[in-house]
């Protein structure tokens, strides 16, 4: 039995005993007082006639529970109930009503039943609604985690994780297009680096045939050797030209995400980027501002876009001195400049045109961890959507644009 289940049950069971409890002690709670009232109200009017107070003049309206006192006649009959008390030497009939507690019982136990139904409902109902479904897509995230990508995720009728289910469809999807994009640029990959391997055999060749005819002395003229030199050079560029290929090749690869250019407005991918560094800079105690912009339509792809301002916010983070980031928005011909500054810059100015080389690192980043890429990748990304990058440094402050075209 599942967990929710055993706590359904125990709740469940709980509200039972909370039943029988509450009849048990309504009865005897209705009994003491039932009892207790009329015999209260007997003993007062009893004591009022024994100090010769006549029984006519005592109002009974003044005692609830007692109907009628009279003197007792053995064989009349009363449809009350009553009790008999002598008072000065004389029997007399006490009749009393108890209150009646039994129509209120009964509405409690209905309105208690009616509760633990409705509980067994509301709980079968979460059940097969919400636990099962839930229990369902944590086996699927198992199997995602495993690599399984090639099964759907089957929607569930009662749409409860309707916009969860089809976000975790569009991951799986994404995974598994990755993986097969993965698969063709290994193969690409391997068959460039087998084809240029390949290639390079024959200028290598060339070049050994050379060198062991120049060690030998086998050109018997300046002219011949001079020619053989020339034969060398000429390999050896054509082997630099391959190797940049390779290089090339594998930077390619490294960088290979899709960018799906569009018309998307500009206030989307800033709004984004507001909700999602306010409370992190906050906790940091960093000043984060965002100046006023004009929104507008730009071109390119919205999550890229964010990605790259992502990573510019978290090196600005990384680098800077903990005190103020701000962002800034503005226009120049067709396009929108999106500027990123902190405070606490220590770069050198000659340092800045190799920023978005791959694998470089300012002389800042000794005791930060990175590889090197990010910027490199996100001017990547920006020529993608056709945009462009660069940086800057004024007063202290480092400053990082990314520049957008307008749509």
């Amino acid at each position: 039995m599942s967990k929710f289940r055993r706590i359904a049950v125990f709740f469940v069971l709980l509200e039972i005993v909370g039943l029988v409890f509450a009849n048990v002690y309504g009865k005897k709670y209705c009994t003491s007082v039932d009892s207790h009232a009329y015999k209260v109200d007997v003993q007062r009017v009893a004591n009022r006639m024994q100090s010769g107070e006549a029984l006519s003049t005592i109002p009974l309206d003044e005692y609830p529970s007692l109907l009628d006192v009279s003197e007792f006649d053995p064989l009349a009959v009363s449809e009350h109930e009553y009790e008999v008390v002598e008072v000065n030497g004389v029997l007399y009939r006490f009749s009393y009503q108890n209150s009646d507690y039994s129509d209120i019982l009964l509405m409690i136990n209905i309105i208690l039943i009616v509760t633990i139904f409705l509980t067994v409902i509301l709980l079968l109902y979460l059940d097969r609604r919400v636990i099962r479904p839930f229990g369902k897509m944590n086996e699927y995230a198992t199997e995602l985690a495993k690599g399984n990508l090639t099964q759907p995720l089957q929607q569930d009728k009662s749409h409860y994780f309707k916009r969860f289910v089809w976000g975790v469809d569009m991951l799986r999807e994404k995974l598994e297009d990755d993986k097969k994009r993965e698969y063709e640029l290994l193969k690409e990959k391997q068959t460039m680096v087998l084809s240029l391997s390949h290639d390079i055999k024959t200028p290598l060749a060339a070049m050994e045939l050379y060198t062991k005819a120049l060690s030998t002395n086998l050109y018997p003229s300046e002219e011949a050797r001079q020619e053989a030199l020339l034969g060398i050079k000429k390999n050896i560029a054509e082997i630099n030209n391959y190797v940049s290929q390779i290089a090339e090749t594998s930077r390619e690869d490294l960088i290979h995400m899709h960018v799906e250019n569009q018309t998307i407005y500009l206030s989307g991918v800033l709004e984004a980027i507001r909700l999602y560094y306010q409370d992190k800079c906050q906790k940091l105690h960093i000043t984060l501002d965002m100046a006023p912009y004009d929104n507008c339509l730009i071109q390119g792809d919205h999550d890229r876009l964010v990605e790259v301002l992502q990573n510019l916010i978290e090196n600005a983070i990384k680098y800077g001195d903990g005190q103020r980031i701000s962002i800034s928005v503005s226009e120049e011909e067709d396009c929108k400049l999106i500027a990123v500054r902190n405070t606490g810059c220590t770069l050198r100015e000659e340092e800045l045109p190799n920023l978005f080389d791959s694998f470089y690192r300012g002389s800042n980043s000794e005791k930060q961890p990175g590889s090197g890429l990010g910027l490199y990748i996100c001017k990547s990304l920006l020529r993608r959507m056709e945009g462009d990058i660069f940086a800057s440094m004024r007063n202290g402050e480092f400053c990082i644009t990314a520049v957008v075209r307008k749509a």
